[in-house]
């Protein structure tokens, strides 16, 4: 199984958009969203898929953006998702309370751990934990998301050609 992560649009719907394009390239089932969402048309944006949604910090209509996601048929997770997906057990956060961050991934009960809140794409292993920061669709060098394959449980970074 083949899962997309996205992160921090803050309210981008066309980057976004241009997001769902690459991750359909790449015949995702699934995608996850680190938070930082922004607004409803962001949501919308993945209606091709099963979306799981965490909030970030900058999220500051939370009861808007849940309503949003729920009635679009998609997943709300607050400020934490506990998953599985794919045989997968996955942890979802923003990654703006470090301090849950690191016990999440230290917990080693993950398979994956997928958050965001930096804007900078980055991959690494602690132990049996494949911890993944997909990058951001906005305030970022270069926008960026992640496709995830989950029986390998391996990630590739994918560069988001937006138009400013």
């Amino acid at each position: 199984m083949r899962i997309g992560v996205v992160s921090d649009t803050h309210g981008r719907a066309a980057n976004a958009q241009a997001a769902a394009i690459v991750l359909a390239e790449h015949a995702v089932e699934a995608v996850l969203h680190c938070g930082d969402i922004g607004s409803d048309d962001v949501v919308r944006a993945f209606d091709l898929w099963p979306t799981h949604f965490v909030l970030g910090n900058t999220d500051d209509q939370p009861a808007a953006l849940e309503r949003a996601i729920l009635a679009a048929g998609q997943t709300y997770h607050g400020a934490f998702g506990d998953l599985r997906l794919g045989n997968r057990r996955i942890a979802l956060l923003h990654g703006d309370d470090t301090r849950r961050l690191k016990e999440t991934i230290a917990s080693q009960q993950y398979d994956l751990v997928c958050y965001g809140h930096t804007h900078v794409a980055a991959t690494r292993r602690e132990g049996r934990t494949l911890v993944l920061n997909p990058g951001a669709l906005h305030r970022a060098k270069t926008y960026t998301i992640a496709v995830v394959d989950l029986t390998e449980l391996n990630a590739t970074h994918i560069a988001v050609p937006v138009t400013p």
